[in-house]
């Protein structure tokens, strides 16, 4: 088979691309999956209903498919029967889509939608898919079930906890939103005169920042309070007493369940308080960017106090555990920080040192690597060249 042909066969065979409807795995999945496109590559993603069909972006021209699945840690003996009963139905379902796609490669980001799509490609023994995974500062339950049989793993930081002995990994970061990765390199400049807080919380959670954060600002200096403007993710729900409690202490402050310019925030912002969401953790380092972390209590792993802890260790964080997030814990910390921009500047700095803002390019180069290394024909080999046989007369 020539280059060319291996070439046309492996841009014509789908890279399958598995991630669930939570932010932090459907965003680094949609960053590698426009890098893979940009060369060519045809896409196609299994995810499970949280995040449904995609009728924007990548994965919007290509085919798509919704598998069941559930989560089975952490519920009742009914409730994993049930997931259980699901995840073998969405296995099932994967192994024939793949089958049918011819698939070259399947991605997982991590999360229970990524077990179905990768069990489904191990079931189709020598002729099944590459597989790969990316993975954070540790290796999630579900990845763990996988990266036994993974052909690559992608990981975002250079000390992973917990994998498998003799895994092939690379260092490629974790891949952000293109607009987040163009903030790198962009100078911190510390606060003067007005402090700009940004608080993010995540699709899980962002309740205890409208609980919390507020009433450790009311103790603040007034000195402090008069120069900050916040910027704060809150629940729907949680909206309206948030921008009455700012209102009620005078300070500039804009609360909605959403924004969509985070890139403009993120650049702007002087400190960040929020979760330690693998995405999360990338996002501040391409931007360079001081935070104050508190990770998910609830992950079955602590993969999040993972994340926080690389980053405290390299002097770019600091980290509150959940249940010692108080007002007055909160308010202490920030009152230190705030008081000392030559600090900020500093974790910053720190900060940046961790970027990787080409990280989906590094993730995109592990697939194609491998893929080209599988298919590419063995070489010809080199046969020793006859004696000339001398004939007498």
């Amino acid at each position: 088979m020539s280059t060319n042909q291996d070439t046309t066969t492996t841009l014509n065979r789908p890279i399958v691309i598995a991630a669930g409807g939570t932010g932090g795995h459907f965003i680094p999945a949609e960053a590698l999956a426009r890098v893979l496109a940009a060369r060519g590559h045809a896409i196609a993603l299994m995810t499970d209903r949280r995040a449904g069909t995609r009728l924007h972006g990548v994965f919007a021209d290509g085919a798509q498919f919704v598998l069941p699945g559930a989560g089975i840690a952490g519920h009742g003996l009914s409730h994993r029967a049930r997931a259980a009963l699901a995840l073998a139905r969405g296995t099932a379902q994967a192994r024939t889509i793949l089958r049918r796609l011819d698939a070259v490669a399947v991605v997982g980001f991590g999360g229970y939608p990524s077990v179905p799509p990768l069990l489904g490609a191990r079931s189709l023994g020598h002729k099944r898919p590459l597989i790969f995974i990316h993975e954070g500062a540790v290796l999630g339950q579900a990845n763990a079930m996988l990266a036994r049989f993974a052909d690559g793993i992608a990981t975002s930081f250079a000390q992973v906890a917990r994998l498998p002995a003799g895994a092939r990994t690379v260092l490629t970061g974790m891949p952000v939103r293109d607009e987040i990765a163009a903030l790198y390199g962009t100078a911190y400049q510390p606060p003067v005169d007005t402090i700009r807080l940004l608080v993010w919380g995540g699709s899980l959670g962002a309740r205890v920042f409208s609980d919390v954060v507020p009433d450790a600002i009311a103790r603040l200096p007034e000195s402090l309070r008069a120069r900050l403007h916040v910027t704060q993710q809150a629940r729907a729900e949680d909206v309206e007493r948030v921008r009455q409690a700012y209102a009620t202490l005078g300070i500039a402050a804009e609360i909605s369940p959403f924004f969509s310019n985070v890139a403009e925030l993120l650049g702007g912002a002087h400190l960040v308080i929020g979760r330690a969401g693998g995405s999360s953790v990338a996002e501040l380092t391409d931007a360079g960017r001081p935070a104050i972390l508190v990770p998910l209590p609830i992950a079955a792993s602590d993969e999040q106090g993972a994340n926080a802890a690389a980053l405290v260790e390299s002097g770019a964080a600091w980290m509150i555990r959940q249940p010692d997030f108080t007002p007055p814990a909160l308010a202490g910390l920030l009152d230190s920080l705030l008081s000392d921009p030559a600090r900020l500047t500093g974790a910053a700095r720190a900060a940046q040192g961790l970027a990787r803002p080409d990280a989906a390019s590094l993730f995109a180069d592990l697939i194609t690597d491998t893929i080209e290394g599988r298919l590419r024909p063995p070489p010809r080999p080199a046969y020793p060249t006859a004696a000339k046989t001398e004939t007498h007369a």
